[in-house]
């Protein structure tokens, strides 16, 4: 009977131990827990990734009637519909098999783009959406980038260098995809590219007679250098790291209480109701401690218009919502905490403010009444310069496309305040 009950301690200890799966595939033990995910049976603790198969399974369902199409002329997010256009218009057919989940999504082949001629050129040339300045003390030096993934350097705001790339995703399923709303953080001793990518030839939820919701999602990249080159932090191919039945993008880094969140929309084309929310991360941020906390709905403020009402189509379709986009955390010199974010208004697109009552990402939060700039001008980020003055990078659309633009703003009080352009 001895040797009966150790037999069947021993099976119980292999399942325990398997039952685990560490990073770096760290030794698990039974008889211990895991900290982080609160499991029996791992002796990693810290270093635990998940209490069960954590591989990631992207959902692929048919594709199904969308919203109806926009009018011939009407105002659209890319550019105005042609006059006999159709947003609906007939479909490549889908192979057999889609209909099902599937652990690797259509791999599209990598886009060929030409190699990019590197110049000097001042700000007002630039075309760019989401522009993000991250300022390096080190070298003294500013580095832009966002949608479209191309990276420039300056010294004094007006003149950059570029464009560069220094981005590589061999190996994963953001390979040869276009990169949006792109952020460069440091932690510790290395750089972190957050951007999202999608694969459109994947659909994670058909919305009935609305959308067929795209595979999208903030990633994260790694870097010693703040050039680059950016690799994958985690290179499994299909990895995601927020949920992948939620279209994610616009995602960023926040820090608080020596946790660092990631903060993304959620995005209103699947919801209707668009919506920020945050995760934690891990230590290392290679996957998430917990699954998203809506913050607000976009609906919540009053600048946020529903997209139908004031005539704009997406994507050429009439899609009824409301827009959430481009969030950034910050905090004035009274130590509010304070959300810049964007979405579309009664002169299309526009950056407003929410404030946390609290003090914290836990909120509960409240939404100023106007929008912070509501002229077509939206994905507002704030930076300091080597001197310490806090200046705004927003991109703004007075007819010809989106430009990148440089304000000087004032938060050295309760609230932010917006100033004058200056480049």
């Amino acid at each position: 009977m001895k040797i009966i009950r150790l037999i069947i301690l021993l099976s119980i200890s292999v399942m325990l131990a398997v039952s685990c799966k560490c990073r770096n595939n760290s030794k698990c033990c039974s008889g211990e827990e895991c900290q982080e995910c609160n499991c029996t049976g791992c002796s990693c603790c810290n270093d635990c990734q998940s209490c069960s198969d954590n591989s990631t399974v992207i959902p692929n369902v048919p594709r199904g009637e969308q919203a109806p199409p926009a009018n011939p002329g009407q105002r659209n997010f890319g550019g105005m519909i042609p006059m006999g256009g159709n947003a609906n218009r007939p479909r490549t057919p889908r192979p057999q098999g889609q209909g099902q989940a599937a652990q690797r999504p259509p791999q599209m082949p990598p886009m060929q783009r030409p190699t990019p001629q590197v110049r000097t050129v001042s700000l007002k040339e630039l075309s760019m959406s989401d522009p993000f300045i991250y300022p390096d003390p080190e070298t003294r030096t500013y580095w832009l980038t966002g949608t479209g993934g191309s990276l420039y350097k300056s010294t004094d705001l007006e003149m950059w260098t570029g464009p560069y790339n220094v981005i590589d995703l061999s190996g994963t399923w953001m390979q040869g995809q276009f990169v949006a709303a792109a952020e460069i953080h440091k932690f510790g001793d290395k750089f972190y590219y957050a951007g999202t990518w999608n694969n459109h030839g994947v659909c994670i939820e058909q919305v009935p007679r609305r959308y067929n919701v795209p595979l999208n999602q903030t990633q994260l990249l790694v870097s010693d250098k703040v050039d680059g080159p950016y690799l994958p932090l985690v290179k499994d191919s299909t990895f995601c790291l927020g949920p992948t039945t939620w279209d994610i993008i616009d995602g960023t880094l926040y820090e608080e209480n020596d946790t660092i969140y990631m903060v993304f929309v959620h995005e209103w084309t699947q919801l209707i109701d668009g919506t920020m929310a945050y995760m934690p991360l891990s230590k290392d941020l290679t996957h998430r401690l917990a699954e998203p906390t809506t913050i607000f709905r976009a609906s919540e403020a009053a600048w946020s218009k529903e997209m139908n009402s004031i005539g704009e189509a997406t994507f050429g379709m009439k899609m009824p919502g409301w827009v959430t986009d481009g969030p950034q955390m910050f905090r004035t010199g009274t130590g509010r905490l304070g959300m810049l974010w964007s979405s579309w208004g009664e002169n299309r697109y526009a950056n407003g403010i929410a404030w946390s009552e609290s003090g914290s990402i836990k909120g509960p939060w409240i939404q100023e009444e106007k929008a912070f700039k509501g002229d077509n001008s939206g994905h507002g980020m704030l930076f300091k310069t080597f001197e310490g003055e806090l200046l705004y990078s927003v991109h703004h659309d007075g007819g010809t496309g989106r430009k990148p633009e440089i304000w000087t703003v004032d938060a050295s009080g309760d609230n932010l305040i917006l100033g004058k352009r200056i480049h």
